[in-house]
């Protein structure tokens, strides 16, 4: 028994502001019923005891330890710039007016 109807398909799509040809609708109601009773076989998955997560793979940032650095003289990075226009660095211009 289906669950999804045609006009489901197209209140969906014209949600999404999508513009489905009217002969493509019975194919992509198909889908979504495939889609949802797929989603139908995950809810009866047992999870009780899985950690909620928001990523398959665990990712750690990978960080060097802080430490005390001698801050550069802004003189000498001043002095390395393509141009520069009293103490500020000097670049193209990329905006109109």
């Amino acid at each position: 028994m289906s669950q999804i109807s045609s006009d489901d398909v197209r209140k969906v799509a014209k949600l999404a502001r999508l513009d489905l040809p009217e002969d493509k609708i019975a194919t992509y109601t198909g889908q979504l019923e495939s889609i949802l009773e797929y989603v139908g076989q995950l809810q009866q998955v047992d999870t009780e005891g899985v950690p909620e997560t928001t990523r398959a793979v665990e990712v750690t940032n990978v960080t060097r330890a802080d430490g005390v650095q001698p801050t550069p003289v802004r003189e000498d990075i001043l002095n390395q710039a393509p141009q520069r226009e009293g103490d500020f660095f000097r670049v193209p211009k990329i905006l109109a007016n």
